[in-house]
């Protein structure tokens, strides 16, 4: 089979669309068709099915993603295995900035047992914007936030998310004789959030919105460290993943707040590889993270 069409065929099944695993091997839709259309014969089965807009997998489809990515990962190991005197350019690995203290520090230390000789570049963005980078090919891998029940990346954890606060909550007033009322309390609810295409944004709103509670969006930042700040200063509560919770910030146990959702988060790996790190490495870096966080 070919390697190619192989990876072109992955792409679809990470990101549930052939446009953007047209994006992410630059090759047009219908280049991608053709690929599709090769595979199919070369396995005598349809390996797509229409399921209402989009398109799905059949059983036999199901049965070929393993294989694929068996295949593939063998053949970046033996490249692997055979440029590795070689010098290459810089790994360039994206990273939500709420992950950079939590997951990014394991990370670099497994790919650098793995790669000593080899430099890394960081760059950090939201999840949206990472998508857009490994389709674009400005990123090698990335660090994303993932539904549960899809199929992009390599898992590193489960997570869910919580409602947290400055550790500090209680603020004095003015004259330092009293204690003003809990943030959590606060009516109308003061919100620091992420940016409204983070997850838990996104629920937070919603969830509040179906309470009929009243809140404002004091702030919305991409900026983990800019959250926290503001949050260790009393000015609000913000919703965020558990593992991003951190020194100076504790977590409200408070049942009047809406549930938020539980989001996986995963080790993505560009559909063309950097010469030194292919999905081999990425799937091992995966087993090793999920078995030291254990």
């Amino acid at each position: 089979m070919d390697t190619d069409a192989l990876r072109s065929f992955i792409a679809f099944v990470d990101t549930g669309s052939f446009t953007r695993a047209a994006k992410q091997t630059f090759r047009t839709q219908s280049a991608i068709s053709m690929q599709m259309k090769r595979l199919e014969e070369e396995t005598g089965h349809a390996l797509f099915v229409k399921e209402g807009r989009n398109l799905g997998l059949t059983e036999q489809g199901q049965q070929l993603v393993s294989y694929a990515r068996r295949l593939v990962s063998l053949h970046d190991e033996a490249l692997g295995h055979f440029s590795a005197h070689l010098q290459h350019p810089p790994l360039t690995i994206g990273c939500p900035d709420d992950y950079a203290e939590s997951v990014l520090p394991s990370i670099i230390e497994l790919i650098r047992d793995a790669l000593p000789t080899q430099s890394l570049r960081i760059v950090c963005d939201c999840s949206t914007q990472l998508r857009l980078m490994l389709d674009q090919g400005k990123v090698d891998l990335a660090i994303l936030t993932r539904a549960p029940d899809a199929e992009e990346g390599y898992l590193l954890k489960h997570d869910s998310g919580v409602w947290v606060k400055g550790a500090e909550a209680l603020l004095e007033d003015k004259e330092n004789k009293q204690k003003t009322e809990k943030v959590e309390d606060a009516n109308p609810l003061s919100l620091v959030l992420y940016e409204p295409d983070c997850k838990f944004h996104s629920a937070a709103i919603d969830g509040l919105e179906k309470q009929g509670r009243d809140y404002q969006i004091m702030c919305s930042s991409s900026s983990a460290t800019a959250i926290k700040s503001l949050l260790r200063k009393g000015q609000g509560i913000s919703a965020m993943a558990l593992s991003s919770v951190s020194y100076g910030l504790d977590i409200i146990k408070e049942s009047r707040l809406p549930a938020l959702p539980s989001v996986d988060i995963v080790l993505a790996v560009a559909p063309i590889p950097h010469p030194s790190f292919g999905s081999h490495l990425a799937a091992r870096l995966s087993q090793r993270f999920v078995a030291e966080k254990h």
